[in-house]
C-alpha cells in the first residue's frame, strides 16, 4: 500500500487516480487546500495533519505501507513572503516530523514532489540537475531545506527518496471529473479561462519588456497526468531498488511565453481575451525551462501534451466546474 499524504489536493489527487490502477492507495489529507470531491473512489481516505504523530503512527501500525508520496505543501510564493512561519512549519516541520514517523515504522522510500523554486534566478535558457540551487523567497528555501533533510536522513537512517522538481503543473484529466481548484487562483492558464469564460474582466501581463522573443517571460508548462506517470514511475524505480537519493526535473524543455499562452487558450475556446499591461513583478525572471534530459534518459519518461492539450483540458474542466458549482 502507497501512502499519498495531499491526495486530495490538485497534483496529488490525479496522481492516486492514475496509481489506484495498480496500487492499493491510502490518502491523508487535513483539506486545507484539497477536496473531498477529488480523492478517486478506490483509494482509502483519512483526514488528518502529517504535523500529528499520533494519526501516523496509527496509519504505520494497521496499514502496510510500503513508500510515501509527499504533495501536502504550501505551495503559493507570494504568501510564503508574508507568512514564512506558516511554510516553514507545514513544508519542514511538519515533514520532518512525517520522516521521523517513517524511521519509526521502517517505512524507508519516499517520493518527494519539490520545484524548481530551488533554483532562484539560475543563469542559462534551460535548469538542469547540476544547476546550483538559490531559492529566493520562503517557499523555494523550505523546499531545498526539506531536500537537505532527507539526504541527512539517508547518511543516517538508511531513508531512500526520489525528489522531483518542477514549475507549473497545469490542465486536467481527461475525464474532467478533476482538475485545477484553487481559491485563490494564481495559476496563469486557469486565470486566463476563467476570464475567457466570463469570470473576470481582463488578464493582465506582468511585464513587457523582456529579453524574449515577444518580451513576456517564458514558463515551462506540464500537463499534470505527465507529472503523475512522473511519479509513478520514480516510484516504480525505488520501490524495485532501481533507483534511490535520485533528483529529477520535469519540464517540456521548451517553455512558453505568456503571449503564446494567451493566443493558445484564445485559439482552443474560440474567445477573444481582453489584455491589459501591468508592471513586471520584483523577482520575476525573464525565462525559467527545466530540462527532463536526466529522468528521460533514467527513467523513460517524456511530456506527451503539447500546450494546446493542457489548454484543451483544462477548459474542458473549467466548463465541468462551472456547471457543478
Amino acid at each position: 500500500m502507497i501512502l499519498v499524504i495531499g491526495g486530495a489536493g490538485y497534483i496529488g489527487s490525479h496522481l492516486v487516480k492514475e496509481l489506484v490502477q495498480t496500487k492499493d492507495v491510502l490518502v491523508l489529507d487535513n483539506f486545507s487546500t484539497g477536496h473531498r470531491w477529488a480523492v478517486h473512489e478506490n483509494a482509502t481516505m483519512i483526514e488528518g495533519d502529517m504535523g500529528d504523530k499520533d494519526i501516523l503512527e496509527n496509519i504505520f501500525t494497521h496499514y502496510p505501507i510500503e513508500a510515501v508520496m509527499h504533495f501536502a505543501a504550501y505551495s503559493l510564493v507570494g504568501e510564503s513572503v508574508q507568512e514564512p512561519g506558516k511554510y516553514y512549519q507545514n513544508n519542514v516541520a511538519a515533514t520532518l516530523n512525517l520522516l521521523e514517523v517513517m524511521v519509526k515504522s521502517n517505512v524507508k522510500k519516499i517520493i518527494f514532489s519539490s520545484t524548481a523554486a530551488t533554483y532562484g534566478i539560475p543563469e542559462g535558457p534551460v535548469i538542469t540537475e547540476e544547476t546550483p540551487t538559490n531559492p529566493i523567497n520562503p517557499y523555494g528555501r523550505s523546499k531545498l531545506m526539506m531536500e537537505s533533510i532527507m539526504k541527512d536522513f539517508s547518511k543516517a537512517y538508511g531513508l531512500e527518496y526520489v525528489i522531483l522538481r518542477y514549475f507549473n503543473a497545469a490542465g486536467a484529466d481527461e475525464s474532467a471529473k478533476i482538475g485545477e481548484a484553487h481559491d485563490p487562483e494564481t495559476h496563469l492558464i486557469p486565470l486566463i479561462l476563467q476570464h475567457l469564460a466570463g469570470d473576470r474582466p481582463f488578464i493582465s501581463i506582468f511585464g513587457t519588456d523582456y529579453d524574449t522573443p515577444d518580451g513576456t517571460c517564458i514558463r515551462d508548462y506540464i500537463h499534470v497526468t505527465d507529472l503523475a506517470r512522473a511519479h509513478i514511475l520514480a516510484l516504480d524505480a525505488l520501490l524495485e531498488g532501481a533507483k534511490k537519493n535520485a533528483i529529477y526535473n520535469l519540464g517540456n524543455g521548451r517553455g512558453y511565453s505568456v503571449r503564446e499562452v494567451i493566443e493558445a487558450c484564445e485559439r482552443i475556446t474560440g474567445k477573444k481575451a481582453n489584455v491589459t499591461m501591468a508592471p513586471p513583478r520584483e523577482g520575476d525572471p525573464a525565462r525559467l525551462v527545466a530540462s527532463s534530459e536526466k529522468i528521460s534518459r533514467e527513467l523513460g519518461w517524456k511530456a506527451r501534451y503539447s500546450l494546446d492539450d493542457i489548454v484543451e483540458s483544462a477548459w474542458k474542466w473549467n466548463k465541468q466546474l462551472k456547471a457543478t458549482v
